[in-house]
């Protein structure tokens, strides 16, 4: 997964939430927030692959 995708996923749930806080759909707001928290996953698993390539010269 790469950092930009990590983001989007992140964007694309704030998005997500606040349509749910808008429609008043609990269950938007928690998928949205769950998108969230996974992209911010992605996002940081990425950044420490990329660390762990340059620390070992491996690609």
């Amino acid at each position: 997964m790469s950092k930009a995708k990590g983001k989007a996923k992140q964007v694309k749930g704030k998005i997500k939430e606040g349509a749910g806080g808008a429609m008043d759909d609990q269950r938007m707001q928690a998928e949205g927030r769950a998108e969230q928290v996974t992209g911010k996953a992605e996002e940081i698993t990425s950044k420490t692959s990329g660390k762990v390539k340059k620390t070992t010269g491996t690609s």
